[in-house]
């Protein structure tokens, strides 16, 4: 089973948004046994709290119900929990390195990596563009179950 961890600063919308999408894509795909996924934050600023009310609404727009999702903060532990730790911009990565001391298993990447087109999850707390969002996640979860899938056969899944 491959188990993976999606991160932004308050787990609040990019991150869950991305653990949301990917199991949607999964499950879609029939292989939900095959996958552990979820999300949690950087930060500490949104612990306990709901998925954010605009998030909800665009994720809901296509279908996703993120339902009793709370915001969780990433632990030391998550590292050895987790096979793949995604973040969605430069700045979670590098308070995921901070918190995990590093990466010596290499196990963080960007989402956008897994894309044609890398860079960084524009963050609509900010941007207040939860479509474009949306579009982006889509694309970097899409990028990586093709990842994932091709790389099925060395035993990842």
């Amino acid at each position: 089973m491959l188990k993976i961890l999606f991160v932004c600063h308050g787990n609040i919308c990019r991150s869950p948004m991305a653990e949301f999408i990917m199991k949607d894509m999964v499950e879609k795909a029939g292989l939900s046994g095959s996958f552990h996924i979820e999300s949690a934050a950087t930060s500490s600023e949104e612990l306990g709290n709901p998925v954010y009310p605009a998030a909800r609404k665009e994720l809901a727009s296509h279908g996703l119900d993120p339902s009793g999702k709370r915001a969780r903060r990433i632990s030391r532990g998550d590292y050895d929990d987790f096979d793949l730790l995604i973040g969605m911009d430069s700045w979670n990565l590098k308070n995921m390195e901070r918190a995990f001391s590093g990466d010596p298993r290499h196990k963080l990447y960007l989402l956008l990596d897994f894309t044609d087109k890398p860079g960084e999850i524009d963050d609509p707390w900010y941007t207040r563009d939860f479509g474009l969002c949306y579009r982006q996640i889509e694309a970097g979860c899409r990028g990586l179950l093709k990842k994932c899938l091709s790389d099925s056969r060395s035993g990842l899944i």
